[in-house]
């Protein structure tokens, strides 16, 4: 499987995580788009997570 990143070493649950706390923070829209576009990979592999 090929790496986006170091985005993709983080687990499911940390990755969830640091969205919800980039959301809090108000922190670069980028960087949230980011983080949702890694969740949405993961959830074509992965049905349990999601946004």
């Amino acid at each position: 499987m090929k790496k986006y990143g170091a985005l993709a070493d983080l687990s499911d649950e940390l990755l969830i995580e640091t969205y919800e706390k980039a959301k809090d923070l108000n922190l670069a829209e980028d960087f949230i788009n980011l983080i949702a576009e890694e969740i949405e990979r993961r959830s074509k592999f992965n049905k349990q997570i999601h946004l």
